[in-house]
């Protein structure tokens, strides 16, 4: 169904568009035009803006009529549907032909690109180019006021001026006065097939009726008039056969209906209905006066400003049963209240409700942060809990703020349909966009609402809750997206090393301004809002050993490699003078599993290793680690010291002590353990407990519970469960270290092996057959591969009969550094393909070594 529309509101990501008789629909971003469609799919395969691709309100402004298509009517979980449109010329104009096409013709088009003499303009019509000048352009360019040039993508009410070719050129114009002046004729061949929207005709009334007008126009076609969109002026003086100026407003090709609006904002092409003042929008009036009761639709008013206003039946009463029609006839005086504006129908809707006349929000600009609202739950998702405000307005709860503490099963405290009160964060009426709180301490609140940087004065102490707890300190946010910094000084009355082992992610706080720079949006806060101490600083990390032990837990020591065995080095301690020898175990070489094993092979007796970290104390030796994730977290305070340090929340870094059927046994530094039970071990089904850890293995934990009485601590291994909030730096930082051990594996090997360190996946080497085994496969040696075993399997060997002794070319598969072995492949389309350049000191190049 084609229709005409007014643009009601722009956003980035689509048009809501406003229909006759009081509808409304939505225009999505990717049904603009093909050429503006593109852009967006360049855009997002490229991951970065392009200049020529402009936001949607750059190019559309509310009050603009624009012709639409219906694509799609979709049901809402509350019973009401969702009308989906298209702007698109390709969809509009889809009835036109490149023979149909006769200058004086109005039609929808969308800028192609931007030429030297004017525009390419795509209308839709296959085998049909369509050009803009310049000249045809700049008048409407300069009423706009969307700047120098039309933009990509942007939809225009073209007028055509000229057909060459039978239809495959068109000159276009869309100068405001040409297009005002245009009026459809006989003469250019309309058809129900692709009569458009928006083109003004000269109609001959047929019938009429006290619902609207018959009317017939170009000849052959019929159409209705229905009673809102008649001329106010003149709506009790039509009669058959006189002759008016109409406006085609809807077109529906299966049914063959057409309707038309004599309304005057309409009868000049490329037009524009009356806008309602902003102020009257929401406001409730004593007295509106019945003009017409119509018992299939609703009833139209006189507002006390004289204007007319109309009421869907549903509106007329609370519910069907207590409507009574007799209190509806003309002269009859109601209180209601303004629900919107309809720009089609130039009409005001209004509701006699008394549940929407008394209600305190109607629209998002009745809403400000700071407010105090009433709402019913409408679901429950991952990123937080729906609430409907009012009719038409919905907020969003942040898991965050669904509670002062963090709520993992919101299910259990909420249900579908609760009243729920709630604290406005942050309202933005254009984005539709409510986000909501919860957390009492916000809610109940009597300090002052900062919701914007001009009111942060020093000294107001007000309630903010935190964002972000680091070693700098903590962010705190209050309402309308403001935020401030509190500096670690001013954490408390005593120093506080470890702010994020004291202050946790939405936790509520009071806090006063210092300072504050609101055109530079910079807000320094404290914590301490008096003279009083503060409490004691349970974090505060001192160590726990006696004086008299040499090394303490975190000491960072160099070593010297005295003995390999098994399972690990014999070290001693440099620059100690009684020579004291500590034991480094294989797995505590480094975070990486197979990293440890290689680092093990390739160290040898009398090798330095620096920045080694002082473990325990068991038994007859010292423990020592280069665990780097590890040492960080013993050397930034991140760590537990003892049992009574935990707290349920924390995040600590750990090792595998243990892997059992029932779960995972955690080691942290100080000998604190926890066990991951097999639930909580991974985001996945886990069905062996062996196929995700290996003893050794250095995790993230987070604390899920603790048994003070029994000395347990239960834990989390989940992935999603043990992010502190920047994963993307610590995944970086962890690869960082990776690449760095492996650059360390790369030199240490080369003092041995160096034949090894020349070959790296994708190299393409010369090789003697040495032997052809039974299953198939093949040996092979060669002076660059001297002391290694060079294998193909029978696959690998393609469709080649080979013999001992033959030389072939061979592409390097894998290399293996702890068995000394390489995988090679003789098949010609992997010989074939073009050879990549490889950095032999890529530490790319060696990352296969860590994964045999």
């Amino acid at each position: 169904m084609l229709l005409l529309g007014c643009i009601k509101e722009v956003s980035d990501y689509e048009l809501a568009i406003s229909l006759p008789n009081g509808l409304s629909g939505f225009v999505p971003v990717t049904q603009i035009s093909d050429a503006y469609s593109k852009l967006l799919t360049k855009q997002v395969a490229q991951g970065e803006l392009l200049e020529e691709l402009n936001s949607l309100p750059d190019m559309f402004s509310p009050g603009t009529l624009v012709r639409c298509i219906v694509t799609n009517i979709e049901k809402r979980d509350d019973g009401s549907r969702s009308v989906k449109l298209s702007i698109d010329p390709k969809k509009v104009n889809k009835g036109l032909s490149s023979s149909a096409l006769a200058a004086g013709m109005l039609l929808s088009g969308s800028v192609l690109s931007v030429e030297d003499h004017g525009y390419l303009i795509d209308i839709g019509v296959t085998g049909t180019h369509a050009f803009l000048p310049h000249q045809k352009a700049k008048n409407y360019i300069k009423a706009v006021k969307k700047g120098p040039d039309l933009k990509i993508g942007q939809n225009l009410n073209c007028l055509i001026v000229e057909v060459k070719n039978e239809g495959r050129v068109v000159c276009l114009s869309i100068d405001r006065s040409e297009v005002a002046a245009s009026i459809a004729t006989e003469q250019q061949n309309w058809a129900l097939s692709n009569l458009l929207p928006g083109l003004v005709v000269k109609a001959r009334v047929q019938k009429v009726d006290p619902l609207g007008l018959k009317v017939t126009f170009l000849s052959y076609f019929t159409g209705i008039v229905d009673f809102m969109h008649m001329d106010p002026e003149k709506s009790m003086s039509y009669s058959p056969d006189q002759m008016v100026k109409a406006c085609v407003l809807s077109v529906h090709p299966t049914s063959r209906a057409v309707r038309l609006t004599l309304r005057p904002p309409f009868l000049h092409a490329g037009g524009a209905p009356r806008q309602l003042p902003g102020q009257r929008m929401g406001a409730v009036l004593e007295e509106a006066t019945v003009k017409a009761f119509y018992k299939q639709f609703g009833a139209v008013f006189e507002l006390d400003d004289g204007t007319l206003a109309f009421a869907r039946l549903k509106h007329l009463s609370k519910t069907r049963k207590s409507f009574k029609p007799g209190a509806f006839k003309e002269g009859c005086k109601h209180k209601c209240r303004i629900i919107d504006y309809s720009l089609m129908d130039e009409m005001c809707i209004i509701s006699l409700k008394h549940q929407i006349i008394e209600a305190q929000f109607l629209q998002y600009q009745d809403i400000h942060a700071g407010d105090v609202v009433q709402g019913k739950v409408v679901s429950l998702k991952p990123i937080g809990m729906q609430v409907k405000v009012a009719h038409g307005i919905r907020g969003l709860v942040p898991s965050l703020h669904l509670s002062d503490v963090i709520l993992k099963q919101p299910e259990k405290k909420y249900n579908i349909g609760d009243e729920v009160k709630c604290r406005v964060l942050e309202c933005n009426p254009g984005g539709k966009k409510l986000i909501l709180t919860l957390k009492k301490s916000l809610v109940q609140s009597k300090l002052p609402v900062l919701s914007n940087y001009e009111d942060a004065k020093p000294g107001l102490i007000t309630h903010g809750f935190v964002v972000c707890a680091r070693e700098f300190g903590c962010i705190v946010k209050f309402y309308n997206d403001v935020k401030g910094l509190v500096p670690k000084n001013e954490l408390g009355s005593e120093p506080i090393s470890c702010p994020d082992k004291v202050f946790y992610e939405g936790q509520v706080l009071k806090v006063m301004v210092l300072k504050c720079e609101p055109q530079q949006e910079r807000l320094l806060l404290s914590f301490r809002l008096s003279s009083k101490p503060g409490p004691e600083d349970k974090w505060k990390c001192t160590p726990k050993e006696k004086q008299e032990v040499k090394y303490q837990i975190g000491q960072i020591v160099d070593v010297k490699v005295l003995k390999k065995k098994d399972n690990g080095l014999e070290v001693t301690i440099l620059e100690d003078e009684d020579n004291v020898v500590a034991w480094i175990p294989t797995l505590h070489l480094s975070d990486f599993v197979a990293t440890s094993k290689l680092l093990w092979h390739c160290l040898r007796e009398g090798d330095v290793l620096p920045r080694v970290m002082y473990l325990s104390d068991k038994g007859e030796h010292i423990i020592l680690s280069r665990k780097s994730a590890v040492i960080s977290a013993v050397q930034e305070e991140q760590v537990v010291r003892s049992f009574s340090e935990i707290q349920p929340g924390m995040l600590l870094t750990g090792y595998v002590r243990n892997v059992m059927p029932f779960g995972v046994f955690v080691e942290f530094p100080f000998g604190v353990t926890g066990l991951a039970p097999k639930v909580s071990m991974s985001d996945k089904f886990v069905t062996d407990t062996k196929d995700h850890f290996v003893v050794g293995q250095t995790v993230i934990a987070k604390v899920m519970s603790i048994d003070e009485e029994k000395q347990r601590v239960l834990l989390n291994l989940k992935v999603s469960e043990c992010s502190s909030g920047d994963s993307a730096a610590e995944s970086f930082a962890l690869l960082n270290q990776y690449f760095k051990e492996l650059k360390e594996i790369r030199n240490l090997l080369r003092r041995g092996e160096p034949n090894i360190c020349e070959l790296v996946p994708g190299k393409r080497v010369h090789l003697v057959v040495q032997d052809v085994r039974e299953d198939g496969s093949a040996l092979f040696s060669s002076s660059s591969v001297t002391s290694l075993t060079v294998t193909a399997t029978c696959y690998h060997l393609g469709d080649k009969n080979i013999a001992p002794g033959e030389k072939r070319k061979a592409f390097v598969l894998h290399v293996d550094a702890l068995t000394s072995e390489v995988y090679v492949s003789l098949r010609e389309e992997l010989l074939k393909q073009r050879p990549k350049r490889v950095s032999m000191r890529s530490v790319f190049g060696f990352a296969s070594f860590c994964l045999s």
